[in-house]
């Protein structure tokens, strides 16, 4: 594996991490773009909880403030705001009501499932202009790309299988 003090040419990597940043950029788009289909219902820190409970599950919200690499006390106020508007339940474990556990309603699974929806059409619009050699090349290079990164960086659920 090739690092930043290898005998690579810097020039070779310049290259490829000016490629990875606007990589970067059209994603963070594509994800920016997607939150828009829910008409301000919710903020984009909002958003991120609830993809982040849709992938965890009902959980302790230190486990939610882990995911999101933010402080507890900011993931209370997203969860008093998410509960507010219906989005999210909160209660507590069983044998331990000091821990608040957060899951989501079925109004935070469909906002999920809306702007999942509308990320997956746009991949798929911007994938359709790739052969399909050149899609699965891409396929392949993020999922290195994700499993080099590890869960720091909100990978969500497994990766699917490669084929």
């Amino acid at each position: 594996m090739r690092s930043f003090s290898s005998s690579a040419p810097a020039s070779d990597l310049a290259e490829e991490l000016a490629v990875l940043q606007i990589a970067t950029r059209v994603l963070t788009g594509v994800a920016l773009r997607s939150v828009d289909v829910l008409d301000g219902m919710v903020t984009l820190p909002q958003f991120r909880m609830l993809a982040a409970l849709a992938d965890l599950g009902r959980v302790r919200s230190v486990h939610v403030a882990r995911a999101l690499g933010t402080e507890a006390s900011t993931v209370t106020r997203l969860a008093d705001r998410l509960v507010a508007a219906g989005h999210v339940a909160r209660g507590s474990e069983p044998g331990h009501r000091g821990v608040v556990t957060l899951e989501l309603t079925e109004s935070g699974r469909q906002l999920v499932a809306r702007v999942d929806a509308w990320r997956r059409h746009e991949l798929t619009r911007i994938l359709d202009q790739l052969s399909p050699a050149d899609q699965h090349q891409v396929a392949g290079s993020l999922r290195l790309l994700v499993e080099a990164a590890g869960a720091g960086y909100g990978s969500g659920p497994a990766l699917p299988a490669a084929v």
